[in-house]
């Protein structure tokens, strides 16, 4: 068996799925790593105690980096209340600030999470004395609740406003915004690694496909950009190409050497009927010269079917139209409906054989024949019509069987060998196309072979 590479060994697709999966892994932990030592610590939304004073005597201050402050009445002070050892000096300078007891303040952080980073703190001092403040002034940190008693019972509560939409603060931004940085650049090194994994089965579909249509087509190269898995795969379907061909190359040449040498006792037979009576001979030669004309028939088939196919640029249109030409001068009745220039790559002398036997049996079985020629975005089509009675429907597809004929007389005078159909669909399956038999509602038999652009 043939080695599925020569040269230097290609990875395999596991292999390289783990690459791309760990080269993925250690960018994405790289730059998480290099966002935590290059961003400074995010710093949350701070407040000033004279700032929450100021807002709960109607003059809230103006913040732009930070969320405002807003004043609301509720019914009950907040809760849980907050705690610390700070917590009694700020109660006792907001009530000396607004002029009411220390017992009707109350500082409460519903949710807030401690913070442990003593670089948040010195970011804050340090943007307090940025501001003009005291390095002492006392401060808040988001989210926070500080309620004061009203005269009525109830209560004047401040905090920070509820985020709108997504609520992200700046530094979540910038963590989005390296995330999908990251995301831009790693998206082409993904691309990459996927655009090399794909094309080679790319590449093995199309192999596959023009061995439907061409099965003594080249074989498909065992490429060294490919992973192992492939390169396997590819050699085990060269093997099946080259058994495929063999197979049928052996079965042609079986069924061609048979044809070929039933001529001799056929030879013999000749002979020896003309000892025959007169009566019986006569019978006895026209069974002779059917059995004669089929195999000559055979024997045709097989050497077309056989025979290496010479594709060139060809124009449908004209080519139909040589043929019906061709059969009018002979007095049958063919006409071609004028359409589109159609070009496609095809055996001319296979292609004729296919549309001379259509056009005749649409003449011999219907009276008439009608074709055209017209293409969609992947296919030409070619379809012959006759004003026959048609075909059942259970034999649309057995009039393409090698020597079915649906006239079982077998006269020569009434009907052909069977092998007609039979060569037209081997023509257009050699050319990657197909050919089906439809019978039209208003009577008549339509032809249709499709080929391939």
């Amino acid at each position: 068996m043939t080695p599925p590479w020569s040269g230097r060994p290609t990875a395999s697709l596991f292999a390289r799925l783990l690459t791309l999966i760990g080269i993925t892994l250690v960018a994405s932990q790289a730059i998480i790593l290099a966002m935590i030592f290059i961003l400074p610590p995010p710093a949350p939304d701070f407040y000033r105690l004279s700032e929450v004073a100021q807002t709960f005597k109607g003059r809230p201050p103006g913040l732009i980096e930070r969320r405002p402050l807003e004043l609301k009445v509720v019914d009950r002070a907040s809760s849980p209340t907050m705690e610390g050892r700070m917590v009694p000096k700020m109660r006792a300078e907001l009530a000396r600030e607004l002029g009411v007891a220390t017992s009707q303040v109350v500082f409460a952080a519903p949710s807030r999470l401690p913070v442990s980073d003593r670089r948040v703190f010195r970011i804050i001092r340090d943007r307090i004395a940025r501001d003009g403040g005291e390095q002492e002034d006392h401060f808040l940190i988001a989210p926070f609740e500080v309620t004061v008693q009203r005269a009525d019972g109830r209560w004047d509560m401040v905090r920070p406003a509820p985020r709108l939409g997504l609520g992200l603060d700046p530094w979540q931004i910038r963590i989005v915004l390296w995330l999908l940085l990251s995301g831009v650049l790693l998206a082409p090194v993904a691309y990459i690694f996927a655009r090399r994994l794909a094309h080679p089965f790319q590449l093995f579909a199309e192999a596959a496909e023009q061995l439907g249509r061409d099965p003594r087509g080249a074989r498909l190269p065992v490429s060294l950009k490919g992973t192992a898995e492939i390169n396997v795969a590819v050699t085990a379907f060269n093997d099946m190409q080259d058994r495929l061909r063999r197979y049928v190359e052996d079965r042609t040449a079986m069924v061609g050497a048979i044809a070929h040498d039933l001529r001799t006792p056929l030879t013999r037979l000749r002979f020896r009927i003309e000892n025959v009576p007169e009566e019986s001979r006569a019978k006895m030669a026209g069974d002779l010269d059917q059995m004669e004309e089929m195999i000559s028939a055979a024997l045709t088939f097989v050497r077309d079917a056989s025979g290496p196919a010479e594709r060139t640029p060809l124009e449908l249109s004209s080519l139909l139209e040589s043929v019906c030409d061709e059969m009018a001068e002979t007095g049958s009745d063919t006409q071609v409906a004028r359409g589109d220039k159609v070009i496609i790559e095809g055996d001319p002398v296979a292609l004729r054989r296919l549309f001379t036997n259509l056009l005749e049996n649409a003449v011999k079985f219907g009276g008439r024949a009608r074709a055209r020629v017209y293409r969609d975005a992947t296919s030409a089509y070619v379809e012959i019509e006759d004003d026959g009675p048609g075909i059942p429907v259970e034999d649309a597809e057995r009039v393409f069987e090698p020597f079915y004929r649906r006239e079982p007389s077998r006269s020569r005078q009434t009907g052909g060998i069977g092998l007609g159909l039979a060569v037209v669909r081997s023509v257009a399956r050699g050319h990657g196309g197909d050919v089906v038999m439809l019978n039209r509602d208003g009577g008549g038999l339509t032809a249709r072979v499709q080929l391939p652009l």
